[in-house]
């Protein structure tokens, strides 16, 4: 896995319209739509595409992609 790939993937499932709007800096809680629902399918999708559990303390502590990335990839590395 890597940021690109991770990013890509974070586009399509969050169905963002400019895909390329999305960077490791983005603040995902300030994107225009960000919701509570937005949060379930973000925890689904790392569910499925990585096996990889994030709990709802993972995302509070994350506040940028780059954060998400970073957790994932820690929790896939144990």
């Amino acid at each position: 896995m890597n940021i690109k790939t991770f990013i890509d993937q974070l586009a399509v499932e969050l169905e963002i319209d400019k895909p390329e709007s999305l960077s490791p800096d983005t603040s995902f809680r300030e994107m225009d739509d960000w919701s509570s629902m937005h949060a379930l399918i973000l925890i689904a999708f790392v569910d499925a595409e990585y096996n990889v559990t994030l709990t709802g303390d993972d995302l509070r502590r994350a506040t940028t992609v780059q954060d998400l990335y970073d957790i994932v990839s820690a929790k896939i590395a144990v």
